[in-house]
């Protein structure tokens, strides 16, 4: 029986939740154009909500992997490629701001909305992992984020479909060019890794954990064009 790489064993998994994740996506973006753009600004806002912890909790994994170094092999190698992506990740919640401004938005009420409570529970799954159990869990989190980014023509598509000027879509156009690679490079460390079956397990656990929490949240903006009350 041939065995499965690490990445093809979770892509597996992630194949299992991912028509939920589809038909979520599909609805977001299938609302009528007078809908559609205020709709559009109430995902930034929820974006940015998202993505302003990205950097703060690869950072927070990197510094657990420093201490988790001297007796797990993961750790180091791992610590590594999370400090980098945090690099990597930094500004990309300005994008989401300068969007909102774009679209007519007031980007400075972006820190003060209440975010929908499924952005706590995906951030905040990680930091528990993290600091409880390992941050090879952020793998899965992260896996889930950047394979499942903007389709390339979105940006233009919503742009016609909203009259919303160009600038308005910059988050969407750059993780549509970023993201593949990204995910390559996180496939690629999995298979790198030496991963033991119970950090396989956890990382699964994050990325369907994730999957259904960008699913409820999607769906969510699907129905609500005023935010969280």
């Amino acid at each position: 029986m041939t065995t499965l790489s690490a990445s093809a064993a979770l892509r597996v998994k992630l194949d299992l939740a991912a028509p939920a994740l589809r038909a979520a996506t599909a609805g977001l973006w299938s609302a009528g154009k007078d809908h559609l753009r205020a709709q559009y600004v109430e995902y930034l806002y929820a974006m940015y909500a998202l993505i302003r912890t990205s950097v703060p909790l690869l950072e927070a994994g990197a510094r657990r992997c420093s201490a988790l170094s001297g007796s797990d092999p993961v750790a180091a190698p791992l610590g590594r490629f999370l400090a980098e992506h945090a690099r990597g990740e930094r500004g990309h919640d300005e994008w989401l701001l300068e969007d909102l401004a774009a679209a007519g938005a007031d980007p400075s009420a972006a820190a003060r909305r209440l975010p929908f409570p499924v952005v706590a529970d995906l951030a905040g799954a990680q930091y528990y992992w993290i600091e409880h159990h390992h941050p090879v869990a952020l793998l899965g989190y992260v896996r889930v984020l950047e394979g499942n980014a903007p389709s390339p023509w979105l940006a233009g598509r919503l742009a016609a479909l909203t009259g919303l000027p160009t600038p308005a879509f910059r988050t969407l156009r750059e993780h549509a060019e970023l993201d593949s690679g990204h995910t390559a490079e996180v496939d690629d460390l999995l298979d790198r890794l030496p991963l033991t079956q119970a950090h396989q397990t956890v990382i699964g656990v994050s990325a369907l954990r994730t999957t259904a929490g960008l699913t409820r949240l999607f769906s969510q903006l699907t129905t609500v064009s005023g935010g969280p009350a």
